[in-house]
């Protein structure tokens, strides 16, 4: 049991214990409380306090108990001083229908106090709620259905620098347009800089001396509830490694000891108890205020960690072991404080961190391909024999430079063979793409429909079942599963000339199925008549044009 939960139990049976004069009154917001929908509180508190966004100075926690019985510990957050104290909020999304017990526990230094009992009845929806961790190749809802994450990452909006069309309403909108459901997106000093005083490169932020950007705050307000309303779900990169690099962004770090914070170098933000603890502040806040949103799917520690704990010339510059120790610490911390399970991660480049991959907190590792596309399909074994768990190729590219002009169209085919490489492959996020603006530019977007149809066939067709199996195709590349009574062939003409094989599987009742070809360009399916069969294998002949695909469906 962890300790917000001993405590949690503690406080439902009376104990002695040391009350302030403290008062804590609370309204809840929300007319009609619905399951999987945030219902919000306001708390008023009758004290100030000289940082309300210290937890260790001050913390005040909503005490829930579910239809079922299961006790929940929600953080809540300070919004504003009032005249005569302090005005929190708590948003909380029920992920069960039925009638909630709650009060609020208010936790100084020198005392605690608690609110009156409320009660709360959540009407049931037909929303799916929550990701979680399913197996290696899907997550899972907590109504059951099962996901595959099919996008791109939108790093951030535009820069100061970048065409100001680029937004997360445009880029947003015109992913969910095209059957996109997922993306992955970082907090930095550019792009929803919550614990960023320094802003720069943007002239959508301005520099703060409070606590947390209020600029940053507003637009991750905005950026949850559009992801909401637009259904798409998202992976929150909550630092990145450049944070850490001397002499880089680490000049603006709100941990630099040079800007009033605890660390005097990267390696002391990793070891130090108050850089810990500041670090513990930042996560509290992000589950209080946004851990309601459904459209979280995971929190992502780090960007690369390894290209900060590494000099380019792959000396070590951090030590490994208190990057992992780290890493164990603040993901047991966010599973012990969110209530709601969201997925945990981290992400290397290319070189691994000792111990990282290992970590029981987290639940998929990640790595980032540039360079070498065609070295994904191998990626997943290794790593998931090796550790147990999904893997995830979170960025991948031709090039990790944004050159249009002279790469372009292979910029393309590797967007291209990238996903459907993850849709024929044992991870439930497909890789996603670096560079949104350049695909954006070179209308890619809608090249997600045609992964998207066919990702959906697959789960409809197997309930989750995916069983890999190697067709014969010569010279193209081929990748099959089968998904109940369906199989599903990817083949790939990965060479510079027109290419024409017979393409062989074994297939139990062959002598009974239908066969058609899908075209992602155009989205067209084919019935193919002209193939042999016995009963237990099916050939059919191929003809690819170079650097062209096709998707087989084969239907018992």
């Amino acid at each position: 049991m962890t300790k917000r939960l001993m405590l949690f139990s503690l406080l439902l049976v009376p104990v002695a214990a040391i009350f302030s004069q403290s008062k804590v009154e609370f309204t809840l917001l929300t007319s009609t409380v619905r399951q999987y929908e945030k219902a919000e509180w306001s708390i008023d508190i009758n004290e100030t306090y000289k940082n309300p966004f210290d937890s260790r100075e001050v913390s005040l926690d909503m005490m829930i108990t579910t239809p079922s019985g299961k006790p929940l510990a929600l953080p809540c957050y300070y919004d504003t001083d009032m005249v005569k104290g302090t005005l929190w909020k708590a948003r909380f999304t029920p992920q069960e229908a039925g009638k909630y017990i709650y009060f609020f526990h208010l936790t100084t230094r020198s005392a605690t106090t608690d609110s009156r009992n409320g009660i709360f009845v959540a009407s049931p929806t037909d929303k799916p709620g929550f990701l979680h961790k399913n197996d290696l190749w899907t997550f899972k809802f907590d109504n059951g259905s099962l996901f595959r994450g099919i996008g791109e990452n939108i790093g951030w909006e535009s820069r100061s620098f970048e065409n100001s069309k680029w937004t997360y309403e445009y880029l947003l909108s015109k992913l969910a347009a095209n059957k996109g459901n997922f993306f992955r997106t970082w907090l930095c000093s550019w792009n929803l800089p919550i614990e960023w005083k320094k802003v720069n490169s943007t002239r959508r932020y301005s520099n703060s001396d409070q606590y947390f950007n209020p600029g940053g705050i507003k637009r991750m307000d905005e950026l949850v509830n559009l992801c909401d309303s637009l259904g798409v779900y998202f992976m929150l990169t909550i630092d990145w490694h450049g944070a850490l690099i001397p002499d880089a962004q680490w000049r603006t770090s709100n941990y630099n000891s040079a800007n009033g914070g605890p660390a005097a170098n990267p390696t002391e933000f990793f070891t130090l108890r108050a850089a810990q603890e500041q670090y513990r502040n930042k996560i509290r806040y992000l589950v209080a205020r946004w851990g309601y949103s459904t459209s979280i799917a995971a929190w992502e520690f780090f960007n690369e960690i390894d290209n900060a704990a590494f000099t380019p010339q792959d000396s070590i510059r951090i030590p490994h072991n208190a990057i992992t120790q780290w890493h164990m610490e603040m993901s047991r911390y966010l599973k012990d404080i969110d209530p709601y399970g969201h997925l945990a991660t981290t992400s290397i480049s290319h070189r691994d961190i000792q111990g990282l991959n290992s970590i029981a907190y987290i639940d998929f590792n990640q790595k980032h391909i540039y360079k070498h596309t065609e070295k994904i399909p191998g990626i997943y074994a290794s790593y998931i024999q090796t550790f147990g768990k999904p893997y995830v190729v979170a960025e991948f590219g031709y090039r990790w430079e944004d050159d249009d002009s002279t790469y372009g169209k292979l910029f393309d085919y590797d967007f291209k063979r990238g996903l459907w490489y993850g849709l024929f492959s044992p991870t439930p996020i497909l890789p996603m793409s670096w560079w949104w603006e350049l695909f954006d530019e070179r209308n890619m977007t809608p090249y997600f429909r045609g992964v998207r149809m066919i990702s959906d066939d697959m789960l409809k067709a197997g309930n989750g079942s995916f069983v890999p199996f190697s067709p014969s195709a010569g010279l193209l590349e081929s990748y099959g599963v089968r998904c109940g009574n369906k199989y599903f062939l990817y083949l790939l003409n990965n060479s510079d000339t027109v290419v024409t094989t017979p393409v062989a599987l074994s297939v139990d009742g062959a002598d009974e199925i239908k066969m058609q070809s899908f075209n992602p360009e155009d989205l067209s399916f084919n019935e193919i008549k002209h193939f042999t069969s016995d009963r237990n294998s099916i050939t059919v002949t191929i003809g690819l044009e170079r650097k062209k695909e096709l998707v087989l469906i084969i239907n018992k």
